[in-house]
């Protein structure tokens, strides 16, 4: 049985924002169903826990990976170093180099706004829009369409001790009822069996079921590096994405 209880985590609450757009709005009606399953992982087994075992750095670390996905499927491998996702942490999470009372996590909705604006090591969000992490449809198409999702999770404790993450019954003797905290992961995959995400270096399965109860909110990246390789898929509304995003500005 896998013990993660000695990661950290770092997600503050998920924080709203009506001027957010959603995915749902620019998906053309009459879409055939998604894909059965997506993954864009590329056989990568060495993701790297990017600072996430030490500091509670997971908002930066699930954009690290992100990059990670975009760059193996986009014509060549690319990580952003651990020195450059500390410094990310500090700019847009308020952390000071090693003074432990500032670490205290980041909100996801803030780091990808600060990301849009001034770009992440180098590379560039151009958008993101949310997906409604209770519409698993609309979550697989975030994924299969561009390269993942990034995600909030509401981590209980049976989650520490669990190789699939999954529901379990409150008397299960590693629930210890309660939550664990905020964790912020990046999705590349999904399958019948459910989702996979990149939780501290690893490639981590769950269920639909544990999707369901405990994410909330799914954000859907769209990174230069794969749109300027992939185009804008069939079905997508891209210009008026960005007209409105043009408008709130």
């Amino acid at each position: 049985m896998t013990d993660q209880s000695e990661f950290h985590l770092g997600r503050k609450a998920a924080r709203k924002d009506a001027r957010t757009l959603r995915l749902g709005d620019y998906l053309a009606p009459g879409l055939p169903p998604p894909l059965r399953a997506a993954d864009w992982t590329r056989g990568i087994t060495g993701w790297g826990v990017a600072m996430n075992h030490a500091l509670n750095i997971c908002t930066i670390s699930a954009a690290a990976h992100a990059v990670k996905v975009w760059t193996a499927n986009c014509g060549g491998l690319a990580g952003v170093s651990d020195a450059a996702i500390e410094d990310y942490y500090e700019r847009w999470a308020g952390y000071a180099a090693r003074d432990h009372d500032s670490d205290l996590g980041g909100v996801a909705l803030d780091v990808l706004k600060a990301w849009r604006k001034s770009g992440f090591d180098g590379h560039e969000l151009a958008a993101f829009a949310d997906a409604n992490p209770a519409n698993l449809d609309e979550v697989r198409r975030s994924i299969a369409l561009f390269g993942g999702v990034y995600a909030g999770l509401a981590l209980p404790l049976s989650c520490r001790y669990q190789e699939v993450w999954d529901v379990v019954p409150e008397e299960n003797e590693f629930t210890a009822r309660g939550s664990w905290g905020g964790h912020c992961v990046f999705v590349p995959k999904y399958d019948e069996k459910g989702f996979t995400c990149i939780a501290w270096g690893r490639l981590k399965p769950m269920t639909p079921a544990f999707w369901l109860k405990y994410c909330d909110e799914a954000h859907t990246l769209f990174g230069r590096e794969w749109m300027s390789h992939r185009g804008v898929p069939a079905g997508f509304r891209m210009d008026r994405l960005m007209a409105d995003l043009a408008a709130i500005e």
